[in-house]
């Protein structure tokens, strides 16, 4: 917020006022990577014929991330070497990606984002599907040591996952699957609770599994020290980082996270339904787990031998079952090449701060009490999505407002908005055009 301020001071204009937005983002730094990505209209995205041709305010990147042109032109330059080489495309590639190892490029790339080495990454499947690979690798019940660790209010389909792993295993998920709730009144988890849970159940944890950005209150957990306090206790750390890949900083080497599954979709913008990416750490490259494998986990210079004798590749590629799908993983790469040109997650996650920091000033200065921000304040604690709480009735009208002015979020019933300016495309005037929508819609019904 110090920064909003210092140059609300030097513009000489209110931090409130349309013409501080543009001053932001003519010094915004990334301001040219927008015009990377195709942005809807408001005619597009409200259905509407006869609307506007203007853009359209995007604000939901963390549900689908927007569609970075290069995401396109990879694919369909992998759709031509398709046409033109056929399965010759395998291994000679007109712009240097033979399909064969297409996924080390992915990898290339992705890797800095999460803090890993190239070895400890992969591509392949959906979130989901890794989640369960990486438990039948990881999830080993002996003993007392049976739990798994999941917060309570997980994203539902973490919550099936565990529940089924458990199951697989003969096991009463009621009485394996320890859950981490707020306290009493709350909405956020406290690291300090989590870490005595750790504490006093330990022993009894075989796998902790929590998220690294809360799906729906956007709270940031303390990656570093709930992996740390875990594995002193001997536990397994695994994280789904669906929200925080691509969101905010991460280092899953230097904090030893054990395995880490995600999305890609979201704030690294695949498209629907893109590849998912995980991680294995390096210390588990000689581990004899008993992992789910298939051929293209064997090592690359002997596959084609097809000898039927498993030999691992390194690291974390050994993990992965069938060969690389070409056409979403170009998607992927188109995105990961933006990112890069960006510079990397620092500067990004500058400008996501600054971004979210003054989302929540205006809808404290416009929106005031009608509006509750669940999202924890302090910057260390949450990435770029504000979680918005409504009554019900100004919730409707506040949606139904933000959806046929073109201002594009997503709606978690009873009564939460949740609004995530992404800093890859996203600027200081889509989130003042946002607020300004939302101040109409509350002081319409005050009307």
């Amino acid at each position: 917020m110090d920064t909003l301020l210092d140059v609300a001071r030097e513009t000489g204009v209110s931090v409130d006022s349309a013409e501080f937005a543009q001053a932001m983002d003519a010094r915004d730094p990334l301001q040219t990577l927008r015009s990377e990505f195709a942005m809807p209209t408001v005619a597009q995205v409200t259905d509407n014929i006869e609307g506007s041709s203007e853009a359209c305010t995007y604000l939901c990147g963390n549900s689908l991330g927007l569609m970075p042109y290069a995401a396109r032109r990879a694919v369909i330059e992998e759709m031509d070497e398709w046409a033109h080489r056929g399965v010759v495309g395998h291994h000679r590639h007109t712009h240097g990606r033979p399909w064969i190892g297409y996924r080390d490029r992915v990898v290339e790339l992705m890797a800095p984002l999460v803090g890993a080495s190239i070895d400890e990454v992969g591509v392949m499947n959906a979130l989901t599907v890794n989640v369960h690979l990486m438990m039948a690798a990881f999830y080993r019940p002996t003993g007392r040591r049976t739990r798994v660790l999941l917060e309570a209010h997980a994203f539902p389909s973490d919550h099936y996952a565990v529940e089924s792993q458990v199951r697989w295993h003969g096991l009463d998920p009621a009485q394996e699957m320890l859950l981490a709730t707020p306290r009493d009144g709350e909405d956020l988890l406290h690291t300090e609770d989590l870490l005595q849970m750790i504490e006093q159940h330990g022993q009894e944890i075989a796998v902790v599994l929590l998220p690294g950005v809360q799906y729906y209150t956007g709270q940031l957990l303390d990656i570093a020290r709930i992996t740390k306090a875990a594995r002193a206790q001997g536990c397994v750390v695994g994280w789904d980082l669906a929200h925080a890949a691509g969101n905010v900083p991460l280092q899953l080497h230097d904090w030893g996270v054990d395995f880490a599954c995600w999305c890609t979709y979201k704030y690294m913008n695949s498209g629907p339904g893109g590849i998912a990416g995980f991680f294995v750490h390096s210390r588990h490259d000689n581990a004899d787990l008993p992992r789910l494998t298939g051929w293209w986990g064997h090592h690359k210079n002997t596959r084609f031998e097809m000898t039927n004798r498993w030999e691992p590749s390194a690291g974390a590629a050994a993990f992965e079952i069938s060969n690389t799908p070409v056409l979403v993983s170009a998607a992927l790469l188109g995105s990961l090449e933006v990112f890069e040109r960006a510079g990397g997650m620092q500067p990004l996650r500058a400008k996501s701060e600054l971004l979210t920091a003054y989302l929540e000033h205006l809808l404290v200065t416009r929106v005031g009490k009608r509006v509750r921000i669940v999202t924890p304040v302090d910057k260390e604690q949450r990435g770029a999505q504000l979680s918005l709480l409504f009554d019900d009735d100004d919730f409707a009208s506040v949606f139904a407002k933000l959806a046929s002015n073109g201002v594009v979020c997503d709606e978690r019933k009873p009564n939460c908005i949740r609004v995530a300016p992404a800093p890859l495309y996203n600027s200081f005037g889509d989130v003042w055009r946002c607020v300004e929508v939302i101040r109409q819609a509350v002081e319409n019904r005050s009307d």
